[in-house]
């Protein structure tokens, strides 16, 4: 169970560290409820450290996984 948890999380690192690097900003949409805005619009742009961050941690914890020794029986 470990094994798969530890691939799963270093993989969706390693994605978003691909997504990071491919978008310059995110624009958040702002909300709105019967006709009256609640949330403003939100931009997001990550700083230039968080793509090779996140792809060198993901990469890390993948192969973190593969050492994790299978469970036998139970």
């Amino acid at each position: 169970m470990w094994r798969a948890f530890f691939l799963a999380v270093g993989a969706y690192c390693c994605l978003l560290g691909v997504e990071a690097l491919a978008l310059e900003k995110a624009v958040i949409k702002p909300r709105v409820l019967a006709g009256k805005e609640v949330r403003a619009a939100q931009t997001i742009s990550p700083p230039d450290w968080a793509p090779w961050s996140m792809m060198g941690a993901g990469a890390v914890v993948v192969l973190y996984s593969f050492t994790i020794p299978k469970r036998v029986g139970g």
